[in-house]
């Protein structure tokens, strides 16, 4: 039988594919702004039907109704990284949060620790030889495809098709339901006065022909529109935005001095506006791979001159740094910070950065500072005293590795605000990490 017949042949509704979920499996959902959303609402509409059925997925853009708590007794979620539709779930515990690094989330899948029953993926078009896209997130969902028992493909005519490591042959697919639909998209951050000063901040460390890895956020698009004046740099990256497309229409950005993948974007995902999947969309520059070979260190680290920039929610006076939660409330996740902030330390001529404003804002208008001399109770390190490297802040730049951990202390009270440098000042004294002040 020809793909275009057993295409044809495996065609059904949303609700069709859907049926054959059953109490107490397991359910994979596609990442990001390619979550199947079509099955995602045909599963959550049969779920009369269904009784304790794991949904598990990364973060994903699109509306998450089997985390609601009218539907617990159908779904239990397990998150391996918290997004804001599935956050007071978890924190709830009406949800689950497996904290894992993102490089070792398709083990999981594969080794049969987290057996799939199912996975719900979304996919471009079948090319002229069957093969589909995984389009804008290969991520974990690569191994999702080659661990799940039964796979149900929600082919979207809009999802770009992107190359690399990122396709699947329609015989391996057991279903197709075709959903023509727009990605989810986002918006470019707004800049302010802090995120320029960080950006130029974190720009001054990067050279010509550095290999860059960012996110998504306010200060990665910071950090990139500092490098207008740079030369040749390069992407290996977990994930890019919008971010990356004026350095790469300006030729500042095209992986000539790459040591790795010359002359080629890497990464494991996308997320950002329809302009983003648009140059993503067949192009022979850009290639996606699973997560477990990008947020590999040891293949990040072949990367020379490999720069990881990553964000915090809190740093303190000893260099620990929290980033998947708030106090005792869980967040976000570990993701591939640690991933990349290894990987990059064992680069010849690499920088691993932490980024981060140097305060918040809580709700009721109070200023508090992100360098603190204690992490919140309950709050969870993710790249430890010993993994850390270059901090920094709208005031500046401080490469915290190799230090003393009294040596860390005034370095970072120097990037705190100038409003709380005395009590942390005080506060290091009273911890003994200074002499008695």
């Amino acid at each position: 039988m020809s793909w275009r017949e057993l295409y044809q042949e495996r065609l059904c509704t949303a609700q069709e594919a859907v049926a054959a979920v059953q109490s107490g499996e397991r359910v994979f959902v596609g990442s990001h702004s390619a979550e199947p959303q079509a099955l995602v609402n045909a599963l959550v509409a049969c779920s009369g039907k269904i009784a304790r059925a794991e949904i598990v997925h990364i973060l994903t853009l699109g509306m998450a109704p089997y985390s609601e708590a009218r539907f617990e007794n159908h779904f239990r979620h397990n998150a391996f990284f918290i997004g804001g539709n599935v956050r007071d779930a978890i924190n709830d515990c009406r949800a689950d949060y497996t904290p894992i690094f993102l490089s070792e989330v398709p083990a999981l899948f594969r080794n049969g620790a987290v057996k799939l029953d199912h996975a719900f993926i979304s996919v471009s078009p079948p090319d002229a030889h069957g093969y589909c896209s995984l389009g804008v997130s290969v991520d974990v969902v690569k191994a999702a495809v080659e661990s799940a028992g039964r796979i149900v493909a929600e082919v979207n005519a809009q999802m770009p098709r992107t190359l690399g490591d990122s396709f699947v042959h329609v015989s391996q697919i057991s279903a197709f339901v075709e959903n023509n639909s727009p990605l989810i998209e986002i918006a470019p951050p707004v800049q302010n006065e802090v995120y320029h000063r960080i950006g130029c901040n974190a720009g001054s460390l990067i050279e010509d022909g550095s290999t860059l890895q960012m996110g998504i956020g306010a200060i990665p698009d910071a950090v990139l529109q500092a490098l207008g004046e740079k030369n040749d740099l390069g992407v290996h990256t977990e994930m890019f935005s919008d971010g990356v497309l004026p350095l790469v229409n300006s030729g500042v950005l095209n992986g000539r001095r790459k040591t790795l993948h010359y002359g080629k974007m890497v990464a494991s995902f996308c997320m950002g506006t329809r302009k983003l999947y648009d140059f993503v969309d067949n192009n022979p520059f850009v290639e996606f791979h699973p997560v477990e070979y990008v947020n590999d260190p040891f293949v990040i680290a072949q990367n020379e001159r490999m720069v990881a920039i990553n964000a915090a929610i809190e740093i303190d006076l000893t260099g620990q740094v929290c980033s998947d939660s708030i106090g005792e409330r869980f967040y976000s996740g570990i993701g591939g910070q640690v991933d990349f902030i290894r990987g990059a330390a064992r680069s010849k001529g690499g920088k691993p950065i932490i980024a981060l404003p140097s305060t918040a804002t809580l709700h009721d208008g109070t200023l508090i500072s992100r360098i603190v001399s204690t992490l919140k109770h309950g709050s969870g390190v993710v790249t430890s005293r010993g993994d850390v490297h270059y901090i920094v802040t709208e005031w500046g730049v401080a490469n915290l590795h190799g230090k003393s951990v009294r040596e860390r202390s005034e370095m970072l009270i120097r990037l705190a605000h100038p409003q709380f440098r005395d009590e942390l000042r005080e506060a290091a004294c009273r911890r003994h990490l200074l002499p008695a002040c």
